[in-house]
This record gives structure tokens, C-alpha cells and sequence, in this order.
């Protein structure tokens, strides 16, 4: 990414921040980041704000969910959204000469829809069946578990999409509250990158997504450049943590295991030198410590991997394997001893500059899928954070010592601090 990403960040006269890069692709990447997620739920509203996802698309005071799902597609281009724990996102795939076409209908699907009650019902049923196929896939429901093991009591670790009971609850008038509480302007970002000028980008994003069309949920600021006092939600700290440790029986042929701990969050100094170690560790390398002592030496399993998820003021690290069942304990067990060597030997100076050299080549192949990219930047510049070049982050990698790592890895790879999940027979 060394393209500028220099004064490519606006707040319109609304109080939407815009995001452009440019790129001489023939397409353009438009989309609407907003500041809120599965932890911004009310204790009985879990699943609502992926459940306003899906409903995005169901029909606005101007269009109906045929022609929502037809205005892009009908000239080759794609839409879609997705909910995390703190964001939501619309974005579009468009040919560069329909981008006005495309922030025409985000802003009406964000700002103008209806939310009619015929469509719940059957978006509710949608859902179910979301949620239904989600428990028959142990590999991916075993990491939601995990956040409700290492936020117990805490909105962060709800699973995304909510359970039948709380579903059933839903309505249009619910559903147009949660909307009106947390689809504030200050809490968008309008974000682009294509062949497109910025100031047209923010003349088109001033038209569309108007005062009249947010419905008087306008704030202050507007039509400057963004600067560091621009103020941005801020949420309840989730509590204190104490390790737990929890076998659930499933029918299931695997034995499925997660390991991990509280980790750092996405404001954190620390935040690269724990995607290094991570990638060391258990990252999507085959030559990762964890694929060499479980697959390659043992045989012992398919998936092995670690992984590092950063929020606003917290995060998840942890790993992931499936294994017959008669080689969890050797499985576990060998875990345990490369987590153990990365807090007690430090890596030698071959050892380093080969994983620094591996995560920068990964960097700069991951960046190359611009959709990502832009993702990725929409989701920092929405936080607040500090938009970096490549060159600023692998500068930041090239100064970091094996004393760096080691300390870390003592902190959140600490045994007494680590939680455990297992589904078996």
C-alpha cells in the first residue's frame, strides 16, 4: 500500500467521515461502515443488529426489494453487507461508470428503509435456518462459544446472530429503535476506492446522504478535513476475566479444542508485534510452529491454527484444532509446549528476520486483493486510528526484538491465563 493515503479523509457538512483511495481499476469499491455491532445490543435485543442487516435490503420509502437487488446487479455489479461484534457493513462492487448508481442506493438502504412487517417474517425464518446450520458446523460455532467463555457477562460476547428466543421478539417498531439509537451520522463512514476524483466522491456523498434523507439525525461538524479531536463511541470496558475451562459433549466424529486468552486491542502499540507472533505460532503458514509439531511431525490433524482478533479496547487470541478423539490429550499437550517455548527461549536472530520477512510478504499479498484493502481501512479510519502505509508498519516489524516477542508471548501466553473449550463424545 504505498499509494498516498494522505488527505483522503473528510467529515461532510452531515458529520459522515469519507474515506477515498484512488486506484486506476476499472471498478470501484463503495461501502458505508457504521460504528455498531453485536455489543452495542440492549440485553434483549441479541442478533438485532445482524438482523437489521438482512433487512437492509427488504425495501425503502423509494425502492422495493426487487429493484434494491437489481439496481447493481442489472449492470454487473455486487452488493453485500456483514455484522461483526462492532461494526456493520454495506459495501458495493461496481464498474467505475456506475459508482454514482451505487452510493445512490447505499445511502437509501441506510438512511430511508422500512423495515415492513411482511418481510421480518420472513427474514426471521431466514435467520433460523442461519442459525440451524451455523450448530451443525462445530469448526465455526466453537469460536462464538469461546467469546461467551471469555466474556461471560459482557454484550461482546454474544453470538452475532442471535438465538430463536430473542429472534422471535422482533419487530418493526424494535427494529426502527435500534436503528435510530445507532445509525448516527457520526457514527458512519462513507468509504470508495477506484479511478473516482475525491471531490466529486464528496460532492456525491453530501447529495445523497442528506440531512432530509437522515431524518434530523444530523450532528455537528462538517465540510473540513478530519482531525484528530473528532470524537467516536465509546463503549462500556468489558469486566475483569477469570480463566475457565469447559468440555461440552457433542455427536460429533471430531474432538474440537480452542485454547486462548483476553489479548490486545486494536489501539494497542503491541497490536503488530502480536500479529508477528501469532503468525510464528500458528499462522496461515505451513511452516508455522503449531502445523509442524501436530500435523507434519504427528498426524495428529487436519486444522491447526492460531488466531488474533482485535477490538476496540480488548481482543481474542487463541487456537484451533480437530482431532480424533483418542489424540486430544497429545494434541493439547503439544500446544502447550510451543506456547512454552515462545515464553522461555527466544528466537535467535535467523529465526526473526525470517518470520519479519514472512509477514511482510504476506502484507503485501494480501493487499492486492483491493476489497480487503479497503475493508480494512474503512474499519481503522471508523475507529479513529491512525491510517499507515506499509512502509510505516513493516518499519515498526524490522525494529522489534526477540526480547519484544518473548515478553509478550509471557503476558497472553501465560498458562494460568488461558481458557479452554473442547467439544467431544
Amino acid at each position: 500500500m504505498d499509494f498516498s493515503i494522505r488527505n483522503t479523509q473528510f467529515i461532510t457538512t452531515n458529520g459522515i467521515r469519507v474515506l477515498h483511495l484512488s486506484d486506476a481499476m476499472p471498478i470501484s469499491y463503495i461501502g458505508v461502515a457504521i460504528n455498531t455491532g453485536t455489543r452495542d445490543e440492549l440485553p434483549d435485543e441479541s442478533g438485532m443488529a445482524h438482523f437489521v442487516e438482512h433487512l437492509l435490503f427488504k425495501g425503502t420509502k423509494h425502492r422495493r426489494a426487487w429493484h434494491i437487488i437489481n439496481w447493481l446487479e442489472s449492470v454487473g455489479g455486487q452488493l453485500d453487507a456483514y455484522t461483526t461484534k462492532e461494526e456493520t457493513y454495506i459495501y458495493s462492487t461496481v464498474p467505475t461508470e456506475y459508482t454514482e448508481r451505487a452510493i445512490s442506493l447505499l445511502a437509501d438502504i441506510v438512511l430511508n428503509s422500512t423495515f415492513p412487517e411482511n418481510e421480518i417474517e420472513k427474514e426471521r425464518d431466514v435467520v433460523l435456518d442461519e442459525i440451524q446450520s451455523y450448530n451443525d458446523s462445530p469448526s465455526e460455532l466453537i469460536y462464538d462459544e469461546f467469546e461467551e467463555l471469555l466474556f461471560p457477562h459482557d454484550p461482546i460476547g454474544r453470538n452475532i446472530l442471535g438465538t430463536e428466543q430473542s429472534l422471535e421478539t422482533f419487530n418493526s417498531e424494535r427494529i426502527q429503535a435500534f436503528v435510530r439509537r445507532n445509525y448516527t451520522p457520526d457514527r458512519m463512514v462513507v468509504f470508495a476506492m477506484g479511478n473516482i476524483k475525491f471531490e466529486w466522491l464528496v460532492k456525491k456523498v453530501e447529495k445523497y446522504f442528506t440531512i432530509t434523507a437522515l431524518g434530523g439525525r444530523a450532528v455537528g461538524g462538517g465540510g473540513s478535513f478530519l482531525t484528530p479531536h473528532s470524537s467516536f463511541l465509546i463503549r462500556q470496558k468489558p469486566q475483569n476475566y477469570t480463566p475457565a475451562h469447559r468440555i461440552t459433549p457433542r455427536d460429533t466424529y471430531q474432538a474440537h479444542c480452542i485454547i486462548g486468552n483476553r489479548c490486545l486491542p486494536m489501539t494497542s502499540k503491541e497490536r503488530l508485534t502480536m500479529l508477528l507472533l501469532n503468525n510464528i505460532l500458528g499462522g496461515p503458514n505451513m511452516s508455522s510452529r503449531l502445523n509442524l509439531a501436530l500435523r507434519e511431525r504427528n498426524g495428529l490433524c487436519y486444522t491447526i491454527e492460531s488466531n488474533v482478533t482485535n477490538y476496540t479496547d480488548t481482543g481474542v487470541w487463541n487456537i484451533y484444532f480437530g482431532c480424533d478423539p483418542r489424540n486430544l490429550a497429545k494434541a493439547k499437550r503439544l500446544c502447550m509446549q510451543q506456547l512454552d517455548i515462545l515464553c522461555t527461549t527466544p528466537l535467535n536472530n535467523n529465526q526473526l528476520t525470517t518470520a519479519k520477512r514472512q509477514l511482510r510478504g504476506q502484507v503485501l499479498i494480501g493487499n492486492q486483493n483491493k476489497e480487503n484493502l479497503i475493508l480494512g481501512l474503512s474499519k481503522a479510519h471508523l475507529h479513529g486510528l491512525e491510517l499507515k502505509t506499509d512502509n510505516e508498519h513493516f518499519q515498526f516489524i524490522d525494529s522489534l526484538t526477540p526480547t519484544d516477542l518473548q515478553s509478550l508471548a509471557q503476558r497472553i501466553f501465560n498458562p494460568d491465563q488461558l481458557s479452554t473449550l473442547i467439544y467431544t463424545e
